[in-house]
């Protein structure tokens, strides 16, 4: 079985920081790559915010924040991260950009690295085939904020070996996580459940039965700890859009996933919530 000594996290945004956040604090030594130093520092800085956050709420103990810290290595160069034995993708969700990516890395990675993608939508097996390593490629979806939230979906594509498996649902339990494993199928299983949550969300809002506080409002008082559109903003509007259009496609159309007018003039706009500090909401 492949020993897991550090974890390359590929993508210093929301998601990929949330990730190295965890596998630093797992224990991990973590290279964090982005294409732009700029990318990076912006990423380290949200993880230091966050881990004192932590140590401020008696979370995190101040010793590990500060051990966690030193354990992440920035990096623009894509070959000093591929030295890792574990590689998280965590690049926009674009198909052919993940996949030219995993094509890089396949060929810059030792031959036992573990590669996996933080698709929360595309299929496992399709962004598998660009790379010579089927047997030890996997999904390893993480939900936003990554450093909080406790779910992750471990998805098997059709060549994902038993090895494999085992070593990637190892290093989940080591983050304090819980793992799920589900099968490469549209989706997979949280965002399969969670488009219409979204889709009737903009309709309501779209057809002015609500604004956008009062259905958050409805939705938090049923016992929902944010609303829609806050998590949206949360996540990122351009985020959400496109992972609604992939389920779409997938499902070949299906009406129930349709994407809405909205959410397109959100990102043309450049609203993408908090990353830009103004979505739904304002936070300039």
């Amino acid at each position: 079985m492949v020993s897991i000594e550090t974890i390359a996290v590929i993508g210093a945004g929301t998601m990929g920081s949330g990730i190295a956040y965890a596998a630093a604090l797992g224990g991990y030594r973590v290279a964090l790559y982005d294409v732009a130093p700029e990318f990076i520092q912006r990423g380290i800085e949200r993880i230091h915010t966050n881990l004192a956050e932590g140590v401020a709420r008696k979370k995190v103990d101040v010793q590990l924040a500060q051990a966690a810290r030193q354990r992440i290595t920035p990096t623009h160069t894509l070959g000093d991260a591929a030295n890792a034995e574990l590689i998280v993708e965590a690049a926009p969700e674009q198909l052919e950009l993940k996949r030219q990516l995993f094509g890089q890395l396949d060929a810059l990675a030792p031959a036992h690295t573990i590669f996996a993608s933080n698709t929360s939508s595309l299929s496992i097996n399709v962004l598998a085939s660009a790379t010579k390593r089927a047997d030890r490629f996997l999904g390893l979806h993480f939900f936003n904020p990554a450093h909080l939230m406790p779910l992750v979906e471990v998805i098997r594509g059709e060549a994902t070996s038993d090895e494999t498996l085992r070593v990637a649902l190892d290093v989940i339990t080591r983050l304090g996580k819980t793992p799920v494993q589900c099968k490469d199928t549209p989706a997979f299983i949280v965002n399969r459940v969670a488009r219409p949550f979204y889709g009737e969300a903009f309709r309501l809002l779209g057809e002015g039965a609500a604004d956008v506080a009062t259905i958050d409002a409805l939705v938090e008082s049923a016992g929902f700890k944010m609303g829609p559109f806050r998590l949206i903003d949360l996540i990122g509007c351009d985020v959400n859009f496109a992972v609604t259009q992939s389920v779409y496609n997938a499902f070949f159309q299906d009406p129930k996933y349709r994407p809405h007018p909205i959410q397109q003039q959100m990102v043309e706009s450049g609203r993408l919530g908090r990353k830009t500090g103004r979505g739904f909401y304002s936070y300039e």
